[in-house]
Parts: structure tokens; sequence; C-alpha cells
């Protein structure tokens, strides 16, 4: 047996509930350092920061599934709790924000004046009718070519979610250009993919 075949028997044997329970882990986590003064001075800013991030993650990981597929690696049944996970994540990383704040003139004021959020709560709204329809029920009702059509909100999804990253951090850090730099390759080749399988 080659190495992608093993590959492919030993990812045949996860659950897919352990997904849900090893992605939950950096929320934990990140509660427990901020229980235990693990955050630095400002705990809850870097709460929300290492939610989104996570959140972040989880959206490249479903982007990365078709390009793993082709080099042999199929974790086509994993998407869905990756997605699910990565909507669970946008939710917390909302709510530790809005927790923060504690004020709906000062949630206004935050969002008029930091344009990053308006950008971050964008792709929000997106991840919402993916969540809503990623059941099997939502596949029956839409139909498989128009339940695809919908969940490729993906694309523009987790492309604001980079450019919320790129806009919230000052200067030019490594983290958030890598991350760019990745969700564009995987988005070229998801475009190059549609092209070929709907020419012009």
């Amino acid at each position: 047996m080659n190495r992608s075949g093993a590959i492919a028997m030993g990812l045949r044997r996860v659950p897919v509930w352990m997904v849900y329970c090893l992605g939950m882990v950096p929320a934990f986590w990140g509660l427990w350092l901020g229980l235990t003064g693990g955050l630095g001075a400002e705990p809850v800013r870097a709460l929300e920061q290492h939610l989104g991030e996570t959140a972040l993650q989880f959206l490249i990981a479903v982007l990365a599934i078709t390009p793993l597929r082709r080099a042999g690696v199929n974790l086509v049944r994993f998407r869905r709790a990756l997605g699910v996970l990565s909507f669970v994540y946008v939710c917390l990383h909302l709510g530790v924000w809005l927790l923060d704040l504690r004020s709906w003139p000062l949630i206004w004021a935050d969002l008029v004046k930091r344009p990053y959020i308006t950008v971050g709560m964008a792709a929000g709204l997106l991840l919402v009718p993916l969540a809503l329809t990623s059941n099997d029920r939502a596949v029956r009702r839409l139909g498989p070519a128009r339940w695809r059509r919908l969940h490729r909100l993906t694309y523009p999804a987790v492309s604001l979610g980079g450019v919320h990253y790129l806009m919230l951090v000052k200067g030019w850090p490594a983290a958030p250009i890598l991350y760019m730099a990745v969700i564009i390759t995987l988005l070229s080749f998801r475009i190059r993919l549609l092209r070929v399988r709907f020419p012009a």
C-alpha cells in the first residue's frame, strides 16, 4: 500500500464527531489562557483575535479540501464539520466583541469608525445561509446543484475574512499576509477548476 492509500485508510477510521470535538479545543484553550492570565495585558482583545483567527483557519481548511483530494488525500467527509466549526468560531469571535463593548452606542460607533469591522460582519453574514443549509435535509430541498451554487458563498466569505484580518492589524506582520496568500492561492485553484468544468 502506498503512502496516500495508507493516509486514506486512516482517515476513514476517524469519526466525524471527533472532528467537532477536536475543533473546539482552540476555544477551550483560549478560554483557559484567559482565565489563567495567559493572554497578556488585554485578554479580551487577545481572545477575540484568537477566535477570529481560528475561524479563518477552518475556512481555509474547507477551501483546501479539493486540492488535497486531487493530491490523493480525501477529506470530503469532514468538509461539513469544518464549515460548521468555522461558523461557530465566527459567532464566538463576534460574541466576545459584543461582550467587550456591552453598549449599542459603542457597538455602532465601532462599526462606523473601523471599516475592518464592517468587512468582518459581511464575511460573517455570508456564512449564515451556509450554516443553515449544512444538513442533508437542506441538500434534498434545494437539490445538489442549487446547494453547491449557494455554498460557493464560501469564496467571498473567506476572502472578506482575510481582508478583515489584514485591515485589523497595524503595519505588515507576516501572519495576515501569509493567510491572504494562502486564500488567494486556493481560490485561484478553485477558479481554474470551475473554468475547466464550465468553459465559456
